[in-house]
């Protein structure tokens, strides 16, 4: 099987790229993002290949790094995602969002990706969910501390900031993942005007 091309941009289709490896073109499938992640024609390019050997049909699938390709396999798991739809949501949300989304139920944020609706929406974000954390990496600690807050099971302190954070116009992924890093160096014991007073710093850079 083919786990990794190298070569050089020979072409682009609407979803899919041509790979030159030593004078053999591989046509790869890829999402959006993928796509304009790559070099122009001409330049080198290195993408993970995912392999798919049907009877009628060999596909390469291809993605930017290895964590993509992982997304990818996962969420060919869940009935009524197929290739297409998987690479679909993974050129709508990053890797980071959806695990977000998953993290936090949202199905509405999954559902942004064309040929997914309501139903499929909703089983991802249910049977993904405790596979998310593992392929976040550094982001495992922000990704509880968002499962904890979508389910309504975060202390109030945490819930309390996350909500005037959200109030003041940041994104909730973005404001669990500021508290989670204030409560990693900091602790938990921590009342919700400094969480909000370190959050807004957190976010400002400052």
């Amino acid at each position: 099987m083919i786990g990794k091309l190298k070569g050089v941009v020979d072409s682009y289709g609407d979803d899919w790229v041509i790979i030159d490896v030593h004078g053999v073109g591989y046509q790869v499938h890829a999402s959006s993002t993928t796509l304009q992640s790559l070099p122009q024609v001409g330049e080198a390019a290195t993408v993970s290949i995912e392999t798919h050997v049907r009877e009628t049909e060999i596909k390469l699938f291809g993605f930017a790094s290895g964590t993509e390709r992982e997304w990818f396999r996962i969420l060919m798991t869940v009935q009524g995602v197929g290739a297409k739809v998987a690479l679909a949501i993974l050129g709508t949300l990053s890797v980071g969002d959806l695990a977000s989304a998953i993290a936090l139920q949202d199905k509405a944020m999954v559902s942004r990706a064309p040929g997914v609706g309501p139903k499929v929406a909703q089983r991802i974000v249910t049977e993904l969910k405790d596979k998310a954390p593992a392929l976040a990496g550094g982001a495992t600690a922000a990704l509880g501390l968002q499962s904890d807050i979508g389910e309504g099971v975060a202390s109030a302190p945490i819930a309390d900031a996350v909500s005037a954070l959200v109030n003041l116009g940041y994104a909730q992924a973005q404001a669990s993942t500021a508290l989670a890093r204030i409560i990693a160096r900091e602790g938990d014991d921590i009342d919700a005007q400094t969480l909000i007073r370190l959050g807004l710093r957190e976010l400002s850079g400052g």
